[in-house]
């Protein structure tokens, strides 16, 4: 009974969330679309020609905004361990980032260059604990500069999800380390009571 109440809320939740609305009038897969149109259009992210590597991609909500914005002579490699329905200009490639045959494949995809820009929405499946949660979230914001480390060009760009709680501070104090600037955003599109945020850094310092 208690599982049935939680998704009716969900439900109308989503009927009353404009974004929703807005994502559907505007051909786009999912609400998160405009958490990166904003983040874009504040920080500049996208522009045509650009490699970007996306993690956490499915549905495909940000491959789509950022197939769109660096046209033809660019390339989204997109990584997700759930299918992905295909999107022109993006290179789909399922299954678990941690896993040496995924990072041969997007190593293949980028050939003997490395990713203009990275970008990361990845979210933990939520628990309800909430520093469980908050860690989860800290480890795939991790992950996401593990990641950048392997295949992020010197001088590029990271956009990552993270959780304001216990762990974050550590999480921004490492991206920090390894980025000349780093800025902390909070979309309209982001839920209000969400703790989401996402960790805009510039200058990315090769090892």
């Amino acid at each position: 009974m208690a599982k049935g109440g939680a998704k009716s809320r969900w439900q109308q939740r989503q009927a009353r969330d404009a974004y929703v609305h807005s994502a559907a009038r505007d051909g786009y897969r999912s609400r998160a679309s405009y958490k990166l149109l904003e983040l874009d259009r504040r920080d500049r992210l996208l522009r045509p020609g650009l490699q970007v590597l996306e993690l956490g991609a499915a549905p495909g909500g940000w491959s789509q905004v950022a197939a769109q914005r660096i046209g033809a002579g660019g390339k989204v490699i997109a990584v997700d361990l759930l299918p992905m329905q295909p999107i022109e200009g993006v290179v789909a490639i399922q299954g678990d980032l941690e896993h040496a045959e995924v990072q041969r494949q997007v190593e293949a995809v980028l050939g003997e260059s490395r990713a203009d820009l990275l970008l990361s929405d990845m979210a933990p499946n939520i628990s309800g604990v909430a520093l469980r949660d908050q860690a989860a979230a800290a480890e795939l914001a991790f992950l996401g500069l593990e990641i950048a480390l392997k295949h992020l060009r010197t001088g590029g760009v990271a956009v990552v999800k993270g959780f304001q709680g216990e762990d974050f501070p550590a999480v921004k104090t490492e991206y920090a380390t390894h980025f000349d600037r780093l800025r902390i955003r909070k979309p309209a599109a982001s839920r209000a009571e969400s703790r989401e945020c996402y960790l805009v850094a510039h200058g990315f310092r090769s090892q």
